[in-house]
């Protein structure tokens, strides 16, 4: 086996020998997995007590409508699966508010008697516990359909529109409206798609590149430094070139890198389509265990609108997901890994064999962080326009890159402009190698001298 290659050995199997490698494999898909099915998990895990408010509605208008034969037909605050309101009939707030404490009531509603008459109103909500957003947008969401409802029939009594013409109008101009988004091919076909998807690809994909280099380079440089503090450079080199052990580091690093990555894609993968199957079958099997009709029996009740829903989001969001060529992204991830990683790990295999302790590194550190920091600020606005002019630019830049292009990727990119990015980092990389190896070689023998910029130019200019 060549020298590189035992290099390489060494540093791949002490690396993934260790409890943190292992530790982070695990955790890992854990934590994408969770990122990928957390609207759809937290739906479902969504607190499943019945909290029952009670409502003193000072107004009249919110009372329910009740037939003759004594059954519910018209709700105006609507029992759903977790929420039920309970009307309290002769009751003054003070004392409802007294009685509230040791009760079954959740919390207690107010609505006061001029909220149909002033420009908007105010409920007022009374608990022991600080009442949930869910809880407080639903009752709100029902009252101003309401009101606006009464207002819109007062109007029109005023106007002398007939009540059924105003149910008629009320009914037309309810609009509900959903963007679908459909990406075309060249042959005509069509793939439904989603534009959120494909955001939320494309920050985890650029993310990863920035952890996943600065991560790894990081690992090259602290073990330069702590083979050159502990002597131990000096037997190595004898042995070997400073090239050849430089290469040695990146490449073996490098495989830790790939190794951890193709895990933690198998175990994601893995544990989503898990997940699918167990959220779907859970939604439909409460879908199929609720009433088929309301308290009237005609109709469904919100609870089976609700479940209804559910199953349709998660079985749209998995289909979403499934739309996307996860082949092109993983194996433009690997390229822009690599590229990246080789890009930056040449530049920490440096700075660490310029320096004889971490410490000295702080001074080196802005011109490698800053161009990373930087994608992570462009990459808000790249999501947002991925094909604008700032998006362009950056994503062909050879430092910023790998990032960049990994977020816009998911939006289908031009083909010309992958090449031509993919060109530049390819050169920019190898022209960096070229150059580390030139301060690796000066530098990795060198200490007990505070290494300047001044002297790492002299280190390049050096002709061997």
């Amino acid at each position: 086996m060549s020298k590189i290659g035992l290099i390489i050995q060494r540093e791949y199997s002490t690396r993934v020998k260790k409890k943190s490698f292992i530790i982070m494999t695990i955790l890992g898909p854990i934590l994408f997995a969770a990122i990928m099915i957390a609207p759809a998990l937290l739906a479902q895990l969504e607190d499943d007590e019945l909290k029952t408010v009670a409502v003193i509605d000072d107004s009249y208008a919110f009372a329910p409508v009740v037939g003759e034969d004594g059954k519910v037909f018209h709700q105006v605050l609507k029992d759903t699966k977790y929420i039920k309101f309970d009307y309290l009939i002769g009751y003054d707030l003070d004392s409802a508010k007294k009685q509230l404490n040791g009760s079954k009531y959740y919390a207690l509603l107010y609505i006061p008697h001029n909220i149909v008459n002033v420009g908007t109103g105010n409920a007022q909500l009374f608990s022991y516990q600080q009442p949930n957003m869910a809880l407080k947008m639903h009752i709100a969401n029902c009252m101003e359909k309401h009101l606006e409802d009464i207002k819109l029939h007062k109007k029109g009594e005023e106007l002398g529109i007939s009540q059924q013409s105003i149910q008629e109008i009320i009914r037309v101009v309810n609009s509900n409206v959903e963007i679908l988004t459909y990406k075309m091919e060249e042959d005509g076909k069509e793939t439904k798609s989603s534009t959120e998807i494909s955001m939320v690809l494309g920050y985890i994909a650029g993310f990863l590149i920035y952890m996943f280099v600065f991560m790894y380079g990081s690992q090259v440089m602290r073990g330069v430094i702590e083979e050159k503090t502990s002597r131990i450079i000096e037997v190595i080199v004898s042995s070997v070139k400073p090239f050849q052990l430089m290469m040695g580091k990146i490449i073996g690093v490098a495989l830790v890198g790939l190794t951890q990555f193709m895990l933690w894609v198998v175990l994601t993968f893995g544990l989503v389509t898990v997940a699918q199957a167990i959220l779907v079958d859970d939604v439909k099997m409460s879908q199929m265990a609720s009433p088929a009709g309301d308290i009237t029996g005609n109709t469904l009740t919100s609870s089976d609108q609700i479940t209804d829903e559910k199953a349709e989001e998660f079985v749209e969001v998995f289909s979403s997901i499934k739309t996307i060529n996860f082949p092109l992204i993983i194996g433009m991830f690997l390229f822009y890994f690599l590229g990246g990683y080789l890009l930056y790990a040449a530049m920490f295999a440096a700075i660490g064999a310029a320096v004889d302790n971490e410490t000295d590194t702080q001074q080196f550190m802005l011109p490698i962080t800053g161009p990373l920091v930087l994608s992570i600020i462009i990459m808000v606005s790249a999501i947002s326009n991925p094909n604008g002019s700032l998006a362009y630019w950056f994503s062909l830049i050879p430092f910023t890159s790998p990032i960049i292009m990994m977020v816009r990727l998911p939006f289908e990119v031009p083909i010309q402009d992958v090449i031509i990015s993919m060109s530049l980092l390819v050169v920019t990389f190898i022209f960096m190698v070229w150059l580390a190896a030139k301060i690796y070689r000066t530098g990795i023998l060198m200490y007990g001298k505070k290494v300047s910029y001044r002297e790492l130019w002299k280190w390049l200019r050096h002709k061997s």
